[in-house]
């Protein structure tokens, strides 16, 4: 009987609702739809009201609301994609920062969380980050953070999506427990908590750092059990611990995770293919072939629906090609061996970096050999064996224009190296001291004298030995009132005495401190870039890779990259240090 009087009600309510098509209150229309699930469109019954009611009475702010409900309950991924550009055009008209911020935020979400389209995402989270500098809505502000670690995440700067991921779990956890905020307020923050989380697990993952992000892990579990508001988030913390359980090799204990993850998953193919990869490679170590196939093939079922994988999943297609040419199935060898072209392709596309990485995890030219000889038992045979000439030139030409730049590197390393081993790294320079006097000889523009060009030349000498030139924005003027004169005296003496002005004098001595410094000590060679341009006091990270490369002529990476590979085979070889000549004929073999 309730039931049928319910039924009554909203017949009644409906038929009401509909003679008035635009009630004068914006609230009494959004209670009304705001509790219907994602992607319902029924709520468009109401919503249109809202969106003509706003665009009649030109209110721009709830014209903007109803385009936001309107992505929150449209099916369809391109539709939403449209009423997001609608929310973008009438948050200018705001002139409210804010909006427009979170108008980007929105629409780059779309891209990133339902289509897996990193750079149209990107594009927008940086119009996001654009309107979003001077907020001092720190929600906003944390939000656009996130959406911007998402991606460097993806592009694989681990160091950097930590920094923002730690501010957004500290933002987000603290206000998850701030009892002054709207309940709605609360679960945002929440779930801003807990996928913040789940991304700074992913980076300590990727950093190596196993025993943090087993920590935080358990956290995340803890935090989402017997929670449905969660379940999603749940999902992403259960495949976590399944990676950490196949890590330590406690397979099945792996794929028992790794399920309970898909179970709960919803609409995030992207991680459902890490679950299904993960499973296959714990069958694998279990000797369970046909089910590890079976997960593997899973993820190709979803990369043809998407067009997307995750670049750690291309192992996957490895695994199914070295499967098939056991098998001696040449057809199924050759369709994934198409199919891992085409990942690369599409990875390469949004990893410009990541191209050297897939080239050296699989030998892209045994790849297209071998994708060639299938193309001969194939009666299409002529067709694809002239498009593997074709690719093949083209990685010939890619790969002799990177021999030559690792040629050229290397050689410009060994100049360098010997000159730091013979102690001939010295600046293209008159000596501190020359040779020449200037008894009584006094400067005509700048009436400096002997005594004052001495004085000067003595605290350049201390200010080199103490290394101060390590200070953080120091300028000719700051350094003039340590040495108590004036800087036109001093600018003088340094062209004259250095061969060079300040700016070139105060950069050489730091490239050159910094340089020894990674020489002789092999604690800086596991620095960052960063941590190396503020050790030898240069504020920016690109000032300091371009000083280094004026200088040394070599990039500070490389100049790490072919330490690092000295050392290791120095200690490999059991080679004599001094001995250069024998460290040459070791990269002459790289």
């Amino acid at each position: 009987m309730q039931k049928f009087i319910f039924i009554i009600f909203v017949i009644t309510f409906g038929l009401a609702f509909s003679k008035d098509k635009a009630p004068k209150d914006y609230e009494h229309i959004r209670k009304i739809y705001e509790y219907y699930p994602e992607n319902d469109t029924r709520a468009f019954k109401y919503l249109d009201s809202y969106i003509y009611k706003a665009k009649k009475e030109k209110k721009y702010n709830k014209l903007f609301q109803g385009y936001r409900d309107a992505v929150f309950f449209s099916k369809s991924y391109q539709t939403k994609l449209q009423y997001a550009d609608s929310c973008i055009n009438v948050a200018y008209k705001t002139q409210d920062e804010d909006i427009i911020s979170s108008a980007y935020v929105l629409k780059g979400s779309i891209y990133y969380a339902k289509l897996k389209k990193y750079k149209p995402a990107l594009d927008e989270y940086l119009m996001a980050y654009k309107y979003s500098k001077n907020t001092g809505d720190l929600y906003l502000k944390n939000k656009v953070s996130y959406h911007l670690g998402i991606v460097k995440n993806y592009l694989g700067y681990y160091e950097e999506a930590f920094e923002l991921f730690q501010n957004c779990v500290t933002y987000f956890e603290k206000e998850s427990n701030n009892p002054n905020l709207h309940k709605n307020q609360i679960f945002n923050n929440q779930k801003g908590y807990l996928n913040s989380l789940h991304q700074l697990i992913i980076c300590y993952r990727n950093l190596k750092d196993s025993q943090k992000a087993d920590s935080l892990i358990e956290i995340g579990l803890l935090k989402t059990f017997n929670n449905p508001d969660f379940s999603q988030e749940r999902s992403y913390f259960l495949k976590c611990k399944g990676l950490s359980e196949y890590s330590n090799g406690r397979y099945q204990s792996a794929i028992d995770y790794l399920n309970q993850s898909l179970a709960l998953i919803n609409d995030d193919f992207a991680w459902k293919s890490v679950d299904y990869f993960y499973i296959g490679k714990s069958y694998s170590a279990l000797n369970k072939d046909n089910e590890a196939i079976s997960n593997f093939k899973k993820i190709d079922s979803m990369f043809v629906k998407h067009d997307f994988v995750l670049p750690e999943l291309r192992e996957n297609y490895e695994i199914l090609i070295n499967h098939y040419k056991s098998k001696k199935e040449h057809e199924n060898q050759l369709y994934y061996t198409t199919q891992l072209l085409k990942a690369d392709s599409i990875i390469s596309r949004d990893f410009a970096y990541l191209s050297l990485k897939i080239h050296r995890e699989y030998d892209t030219n045994s790849l297209l050999e071998e994708k060639g000889r299938l193309e001969k038992v194939n009666i299409w045979g002529g067709i694809f064996l002239a498009a593997f000439v074709i690719l093949a030139v083209v990685l010939f030409i890619i790969l002799r224009k990177r021999f030559k730049n690792e040629k050229d590197i290397l050689s410009k390393y060994l100049v360098l190296e010997e000159k730091l081993r013979t102690h001939k790294y010295v600046p293209q320079q008159e000596p501190l001291f020359a040779s020449a006097t200037h008894e009584n000889i006094d400067d005509k523009k700048t009436h400096i004298t002997e005594a004052i060009r001495k004085d000067l030349l003595q605290k350049l000498k201390r200010f080199e030995e103490k290394k101060q030139f390590t200070q953080k924005g120091l300028t000719i003027q700051k350094l003039a009132v340590q040495f108590e004169t004036n800087s036109n005296y001093l600018s003088h003496v340094i062209n004259e005495e250095k061969g060079m002005n300040f700016n070139k004098y105060l950069g050489d001595l730091r490239i050159r401190h910094i340089t020894y410094l990674l020489f002789e000590k092999n604690m800086y060679l596991n620095y960052t870039i960063d941590s190396l341009a503020k050790e030898c006091g240069i504020a920016s990270r690109q000032n300091f890779s371009d000083l280094f490369f004026e200088i040394n002529g070599i990039r500070p990476t490389d100049f790490i990259r072919k330490r690092k590979k000295e050392l290791e085979n120095v200690s490999n070889y059991t080679t004599s240090p001094s001995t250069l000549e024998s460290i040459r004929s070791v990269f002459d073999n790289y």
